[in-house]
């Protein structure tokens, strides 16, 4: 079925990408920033042919398959098909330069935003300017901005590892800062944020930005062990006002009433908590983990994803939705969405011919999945409809109509 994974050049070629995590990852995406040709070697990752289809397909912008259905959209189990729309292709959308994060859907505006949280900027994607769309900056400086939600009265939400903090713009356009320490603490680098159906704004804070390349550097502790990085450097004021330690990582909540910032979950209920979001009854809460497991010896990833029952609007009972597995190759989740059906879609990390995202029924079963080039770090669905899926994938955004919709808080 995986003729990448067959294919063992390919195989060992990926392997090693498969044990990277986020920040060995985004640190080699560092150490090439300084060469000239790094755009046209992380183009490369999503513009040569595919090793996966056949026959071969190419990733260009505007680029489809020569054949429908699209051989690179997977169905596992007949239930896919109520929620795949086999007329439509997979479609690049734009290429860009750093680390694609964080698509949310601006129903008022019609647009989907989008955080790099590598060149610490916002961009504006507007799908109906044009064949293609059209990309343009939103906002220049985001202080390496990563989630963003837009709550019921259509104000954003942002995420910035720089600042260390949870803002919302007010529609006078001011900002608000909603999280930014807890228990006299400052934040580590919050990361993806949902708004939850009783109006309360839902944030994980990991440590994936305390480094140079997402945000700055912790002034000593697992980022920066030898005291080598200069937190101070190009970063006055987010040094200053951002927090140079890290704290527990944990899943927040802020009271939509009182403003209250109330740990959830914390580092032993899922570690390095990374994508989230609720089921479409707000029933439950889903939470992907990317870091070690709590108390594991020798240290092993936790690259699962957690379900918690909801009780007057705190998660309970917790375990495993999944261990987001694939061929026997343990693969790493990251951004989460439901669909008004229930069907968690999930970005996924991992070897050529496996990585892209992954859907689940909500008995956690793989109902299908789509091969990407690249793997997924976030996505959402959008359009005026809420039935395009958008994917960030590394540097590069891609879509694919569905036939069922974004669960509408998510």
């Amino acid at each position: 079925m995986d003729e990448a994974v067959q294919n063992g050049e390919a195989q060992s070629r990926m392997s090693s990408v498969a044990r990277l995590t986020r920040r060995g990852l985004l640190g080699g995406l560092a150490g090439l920033a300084a060469s000239p040709a790094v755009g046209h070697a992380l183009g490369s990752i999503v513009s040569s042919p595919s090793v996966i289809s056949s026959p071969p397909r190419t990733w260009g912008v505007g680029d489809t398959p020569a054949n429908l259905p699209d051989p690179d959209v997977l169905p596992l189990d007949p239930s896919f098909g109520l929620v795949n729309y086999g007329n439509s292709p997979l479609r690049k959308l734009w290429q860009g330069s750093g680390w694609l994060e964080g698509p949310a859907w601006c129903t008022v505006g019609r647009f989907l935003l989008l955080s790099d949280t590598i060149t610490s900027c916002q961009y504006r994607y507007d799908p109906e300017d044009g064949p293609q769309g059209h990309m343009s900056l939103y906002r220049r400086q985001s202080f390496n901005a990563n989630g963003n939600t837009f709550d019921a009265e259509g104000r954003l939400i942002t995420c910035e590892h720089g600042m260390r903090r949870v803002i919302r713009w007010e529609h006078d356009g001011s900002v608000n800062v909603l999280a930014d320490r807890y228990r006299g603490k400052t934040l580590n680098s919050p990361n993806d944020v949902v708004v939850a159906p009783d109006g309360s704004i839902w944030f994980t804070d990991p440590a994936y930005g305390d480094g140079v390349v997402e945000g700055h550097a912790d002034v000593d502790g697992p980022a920066n062990p030898q005291r080598h990085l200069n937190p101070y450097l190009d970063a006055e004021l987010m040094a200053q006002y951002g927090g140079l330690r890290r704290q527990e990582d944990h899943t927040f909540r802020v009271d939509p009433k009182t403003g209250k910032v109330e740990a959830v979950l914390g580092q032993k209920d899922v570690a390095g908590p990374n994508g989230l979001c609720f089921s479409p009854d707000g029933t439950r809460l889903y939470v992907a983990s990317s870091g070690v497991a709590a108390g594991s010896q020798p240290p092993l990833p936790d690259h699962a994803i957690h379900v918690f029952d909801m009780k007057q609007g705190r998660p309970t009972n917790g375990r495993l939705f999944t261990d987001f597995t694939l061929a026997g190759r343990a693969m790493r989740p990251d951004g989460l969405r439901a669909d008004v059906e229930g069907n968690l879609w999930c970005g996924a990390w991992g070897p050529l011919g496996l990585c892209g995202v992954f859907i689940y029924n909500p008995h956690g079963q793989m109902i299908g999945r789509i091969r990407l080039p690249v793997g997924c770090s976030n996505l959402t669905f959008g359009g005026p409809k809420r039935n395009i899926l958008y994917m960030c994938c590394g540097t590069a955004l891609f879509s694919l109509i569905t036939a069922t919709q974004g669960a509408g808080h998510s």
